[in-house]
């Protein structure tokens, strides 16, 4: 009887999250536990970038690294998508920010050069490695250098979200690569 009972609650609490998501379109409910989040103050070929000068503009805030083989450069050309889809206006309001997560490597020149790539206005910034191992788990991303090849050449595994800052300084929404761009782009232009 007991088993009955216990199917009988798992069906029911399944009823419930199907309905629920259903009523919220298929998408599930917000992750309320988002990372805080922090400022910071980087550098760019173009001199310093500071978190806190950018307040009124939506930052999105993306760790790679000029190196990586496919999934920065997938992710960079859906951020450079979505600028070009937005309209100026909009895009006046947005700011596309590469974190390299390969301080040792990524100059930034060079940094400058391989953004411009995937649209003008995106901007690679840099710091120290402790700058970049304190903001990034401020923001709830991971990477790791892996061993060197013989011929010294390395890779680093990283997160491959692009986190949304309001225009206020806050954390509030994290998306994966893959997202649909008219994801993107509606979860851009509610923080505008």
């Amino acid at each position: 009887m007991k088993k009955f009972a216990l199917i009988g609650i798992a069906l029911g609490l399944a009823l419930l999250l199907g309905l629920a998501l259903l009523l919220r379109g298929g998408e599930p409910a917000p992750n309320n536990k988002l990372p805080t989040g922090a400022d910071f103050v980087l550098q760019s070929a173009d001199g310093p970038v500071d978190s806190k000068a950018l307040r009124g503009k939506v930052l999105l805030v993306y760790f790679g690294y000029t190196n990586c083989p496919d999934i920065c450069p997938a992710s960079l050309a859906a951020g450079g998508q979505v600028l070009k889809a937005l309209a100026p206006e909009e895009r006046s309001r947005v700011k596309l920010l590469m974190v390299s997560v390969d301080p040792e490597r990524d100059t930034v020149k060079h940094l400058k050069e391989y953004t411009a790539f995937f649209h003008p206005e995106m901007t690679g910034i840099t710091g120290t490695a402790e700058q970049i191992a304190t903001l990034a788990k401020a923001f709830g991303a991971g990477y790791i250098k892996q061993a060197a090849k013989a011929d010294g050449s390395y890779a680093v595994d990283h997160t491959v979200s692009t986190y949304v800052v309001d225009r206020e300084g806050r954390l509030v929404a994290v998306l994966d690569l893959g997202t649909p761009n008219d994801k993107l782009l509606s979860t851009i232009r509610k923080y505008l």
